[in-house]
């Protein structure tokens, strides 16, 4: 079976049919699967989902977009909040410079109060990086001297100097349908170069970044086979084998997981 370490079940894309497509994920071999808070006030909706399946769970975080949403939130909320048993990580949260919905103090604000939240609870901080690589790799080199957390850059896409920094740190990468796209040959090099064995996984990130052959379409976690498999051909493994180390790697990382 393989984890889809990110979808974004509980909104209006699959409001009609969320059952359906989870239950699809379990049949194309997908389970279980994490369900992710970009917002603080979307946490009970995100809660529900992984609380009316087994083989869901979820996050609590603030994407970057919306951190200007609650500049003030303090590690102590997340932390009691993150004490929920099917909570499995603190995220998503970082820094995106594309867009800047959100001022750049604000984001900086809300992932160090993020990275608290993951320092002192033990679970892991899912990283969204946006035309930040050098900002991100200051930052997390600078807090992890203060002590130790567990990194995921999820759906990677920054370059080979990011990648080597966050490596060094420990962390995680996750590989999303952007490795089938055809332009996508610079994360596709990262993922063949830069990522130890042991800190690579896989997501969708549905309802976004729908894989070849699915491009266009909405995604979801049925279609994560398809980044399995472009991952193998990256890694020069067999699908099996990308199977067993993706899992593996999931469950290292994200400990609640297993029980």
């Amino acid at each position: 079976m393989l984890i889809d370490t990110h979808i974004n079940i509980h909104g209006e894309a699959y409001e009609e049919d969320r059952e359906i497509v989870l239950a699809r994920a379990r049949e194309a071999g997908v389970s279980p699967m994490i369900a992710i808070c970009c917002r603080l006030n979307e946490f009970d909706d995100v809660r529900a989902v992984a609380e009316a399946h087994e083989d869901v769970f979820c996050t609590i975080g603030a994407h970057p977009h919306h951190a200007k949403d609650r500049p003030d939130i303090t590690p102590d909320e997340l932390i009691t909040i993150a004490r929920h048993p099917k909570v499995v990580a603190i995220g998503e949260t970082g820094l995106d410079f594309h867009y800047g919905y959100s001022p750049a103090e604000d984001q900086f604000a809300s992932l160090r109060t993020h990275i608290e939240a993951a320092r002192q609870t033990g679970l892991p901080i899912i990283l969204h990086s946006r035309d930040a690589d050098a900002q991100m790799a200051d930052l997390l080199e600078e807090e992890m001297g203060k002590g130790g957390f567990k990194i995921l850059l999820h759906c990677y896409t920054g370059g080979h100097e990011l990648a080597r920094r966050a490596a060094a740190l420990g962390a995680w990468f996750s590989a999303s349908g952007i490795i089938t796209f055809k332009k996508a040959e610079d994360v596709r090099a990262v993922f063949a170069q830069d990522v130890p064995d042991d800190k690579v996984i896989i997501e969708t990130d549905c309802p976004y970044l729908a894989p070849v052959p699915r491009r266009g379409q909405r995604n979801e976690p049925a279609f994560l086979p398809h980044v399995a498999e472009k991952l193998a051909e990256l890694r020069d493994w067999s699908v099996e084998e990308t199977a067993r180390r993706t899992r593996q790697n999931s469950l290292a990382l994200f400990h609640r997981l297993a029980g």
